[in-house]
């Protein structure tokens, strides 16, 4: 009872924030359940959706399940064989993985029982369709920061309040570097969710384009078409589960490693509690304020898109100048003498905002941008392909510049220029403020791929052209927000990335004193480990770019960033192959489809996207786990840090880079369909399908992949210290290229 007493009040903000979440995120999916589902030919199109999603699902968690037990093997002959990590990090692995996929699981649930409802709703009203696809992203959104707020809570409560009544009493520095590590857990099941998922939707959706809409000429989500369920099917796997995993784990790293960070920045003082469990606070009412957000999302009939973003950024906004009122309040409370943390929070939120209306910019066809690659395909595919890429790359100039200058300005705030400790921190606490609303962020991102999935559905159950012109207006959206979502994740992920380094420096910390150093030797001079500061270590293990270790390092980090992408887009343009033959041979074999009197063997097409998705992402998932622990045992810390400074900073401006470019090329194909430059059926239109069908993998495949990859390198690095500090010393002396 003592242990708890010591907690303040104000952090209960967090459980209770947690539960809130899971409790609305409860309201909106029954609310959602409550509407009419709509014709017999709507259940079933959906009935195929939902089942193709859950075979799906059911067999990557069986890949995932088995790498997790070897994984959890493997970190327990760690802790309780070679002593090189706590022995409470192998069950804080598990949570992480469990509660991330148990969040996609949910999510899904509820995006594939929304698609023929959203519809539905659509042929009533624009505002109906809206509505309800939007609060059924709002039940991922709320799924997500939910179980990962309660997760973290749980844990600081098992570590700080629980442990010692079992002999484990451990400062808070240990506390955080623990729970620090079942963020590895998180960040591993998003990497099979986003790289499965992606290289399952983009298969299908190349294969139903190439063959459906080039060579056979007949519409989108066709019936006919028997890739079309699966393309439906993969846009819940890759844009719902995926995307839901991967900001499950930016959500609880950028929490985790801003606690870490706190502690080192407030070793020793009053404030070393309060620094800690300030960014679960601020997360608490992130998730009240989102919760607001989300009720004043709404619009009228006949929208143009810009008015319909405008209503879900409406949502958005009301959230953000919600936390900003909060964390002045917070910050004054818990950090007194410390206000320019509270302008470190801010930097983040803004930037968040600047990246995503960035990305807006160069992905809506309401502006020249996509309009120009539109354009383009005047002169044919290649002209438009050629086009797409130089925007792409282009695009890269307002997330790099913003997020260079919220490093800048955060670190700055927060006092970095004195005290480095406390520049680190407010980074992290940067990120913690950009995702603080990430319940409606969420939200307005996973409703891109349910209402996408709502116009697949009305167009098999052929409800007519009113209601399909609501729900292309509605998808047409979605591409806008899902692209903002992913710069939005990319952001987030730079800034949690970053301060996960940092992080990293405190598990070496933890690691030497708990493999009995000391102290360190700086010149002539023995520096206690515990007392040591960040420069202190940069100095013993020689961090610095005329180290040939630390170049070499930042060399296979960039390195790493092309060859996972490299490697999923092949994956997808090999399962896009066996699927493009099988659609051509049902079209060929086949009696009927063409005229309608033939029924596709649509689970036929879902079986060739799940098992090439299974197939092909066991390779760059497994590369991004082995190296970083490789470049530890080979190179040491200065490799190490080296490769994530490279992998960052890479992986950061190839994936904003990928995620553009697809999404424009995407909108330009929706330009087209507009009526635009000759309209569907046009040869401009098939240029900009071909232009769409490249621009797949690069935004729902590889790009948001390169958003997990750097974060992941990250936490395996962090994981993997101890067996860092033990063995490559060994290894150094053996080879010749010293212990450090």
């Amino acid at each position: 009872m003592e242990n708890l007493v010591q907690i303040p009040m104000l952090w209960w903000i967090a459980p209770l924030g947690s539960i809130t979440a899971l409790l609305f995120a409860f309201i909106f999916y029954k609310t959602l359940m409550s509407k009419e589902e709509g014709t017999d030919k709507m259940k079933e199109i959906a009935q195929y959706v939902r089942d193709g999603a859950m075979a799906y699902l059911r067999q990557q968690y069986k890949v995932v399940f088995i790498f997790f037990v070897v994984a959890t093997i493997i970190l327990a002959i760690m802790a309780y064989g070679l002593g090189v990590q706590n022995k409470i990090v192998p069950f804080a692995f598990l949570t992480g993985g469990f509660f991330s996929g148990l969040a996609g699981y949910l999510g899904m649930k509820t995006a594939t029982n929304a698609s023929s409802r959203t519809a539905w709703a659509a042929s009533k009203s624009l505002n109906q369709g809206l509505q309800v696809s939007f609060r059924a992203g709002a039940v991922m959104g709320m799924v997500v920061v939910g179980l990962g707020l309660l997760d973290i809570s749980l844990w600081f409560l098992i570590l700080k309040v629980l442990a010692p009544y079992f002999g484990a009493t451990m400062d808070n520095a240990t506390i955080t570097v623990i729970m620090l590590t079942f963020g590895m857990g998180a960040s591993t099941q998003a990497l099979f969710a986003r790289v499965g998922g992606g290289i399952f939707t983009k298969a299908a959706d190349v294969g139903a384009d190439l063959v459906g809409k080039v060579e056979a000429g007949i519409p989108e989500d066709d019936p006919r078409n028997p890739a079309t369920i699966a393309d439906n099917v993969g846009d819940n796997v890759g844009d719902v589960a995926g995307m839901g995993a991967d900001l499950y784990e930016s959500y609880c790293g950028s929490i985790l490693a801003t606690a870490a960070l706190g502690v080192a920045a407030f070793r020793g003082t009053p404030l070393e509690l309060n620094s800690l469990i300030l960014p679960m606070i601020i997360a608490g009412l992130g998730i009240v304020f989102s919760i607001i957000g989300i009720y004043f999302v709404r619009t009228k009939e006949n929208a143009t898109q810009k008015s319909l973003l405008l209503s879900l950024n409406s949502g958005v906004f009301l959230s953000s100048v919600l936390i900003i009122i909060s964390s002045a309040i917070l910050v004054n409370m818990l950090l007194p003498g410390n206000f320019g943390i509270f302008w470190s929070i801010i930097t983040g939120l803004l930037a968040g905002i600047i990246i995503g209306q960035g990305t807006e910019y160069f992905t809506s066809h309401d502006y020249q941008p996509t309009r120009k690659i539109a354009e383009a395909a005047q002169t044919g595919p290649a002209t438009l392909i050629i086009a797409g890429i130089a925007t792409g790359m282009e695009s890269t100039m307002i997330p790099a510049v913003t997020i260079s200058v919220a490093i800048l300005f955060s670190y700055g705030f927060a006092g970095g220029f004195m005290d480095p400790t406390l520049g680190l921190y407010g980074i992290g606490i940067a990120a913690v403020g950009m995702l603080s609303t990430l319940g409606i962020t969420l939200a307005t991102d996973a409703y891109g791929p349910i209402a996408d999935n709502a116009g697949g559905n009305a167009e098999m159950a052929g409800l007519g052209h009113e209601v399909r012109k609501r729900t292309d207006a509605l998808d047409s959206l979605g591409n806008t927000t899902a692209a903002t979502g992913k710069g939005f994740a990319i952001g987030s992920a730079a800034l949690t990335a970053l301060a996960l380094i940092a992080s990293y420096i405190e598990e070496i910390r933890i690691s030497l004193v708990h493999a009995g150093q000391t102290s360190i030797m700086i010149g002539d001079k023995a520096v206690d480990v515990a007392a040591a500061t960040l420069a202190d270590f940069m100095l013993y293990y020689n961090v610095n770019l005329m180290n040939p270790k630390v170049l070499i390092g930042m060399m296979i980090g960039s390195m790493l960033a092309f060859l996972f992408a490299a490697l999923t887009m092949k994956a997808v343009g090999r399962a896009a192959q066996a699927m493009v033959q099988e659609v051509r041979r049902q079209f060929k074999e086949i009696a009927g489809i063409m005229e309608g009197t033939g029924k596709p063997d649509y689970a036929v097409c879902v079986a060739i996207s799940t098992k090439g998705a299974q197939r092909e992402m066991l390779l760059p998932s497994l590369i991004a786990l082995i190296v970083p622990v490789v470049m530890g045992i080979f190179l040491g810390v200065a490799g190490v840090i080296g490769m994530l400074a490279g992998g960052l900073s890479t992986g950061f401006v190839l994936a904003i880079m990928l995620n553009n470019a697809g999404g424009a090329w995407d909108n330009a194909k929706k330009y087209v369909e507009t009526g635009a430059l000759g309209g569907k059926g046009s040869e401009n239109h098939k240029a900009a399908v071909t232009g769409d069908t490249v621009g797949d993998p690069f935004k729902d495949t590889s790009g948001p992949s390169l958003n997990i990859l750097i974060k992941l390198i990250s936490m395996v690095s962090i994981v993997f210290a101890g067996l860092t500090v033990k063995y490559a010393p060994i290894v150094g002396v053996a080879l010749g290229i010293g212990i450090n």
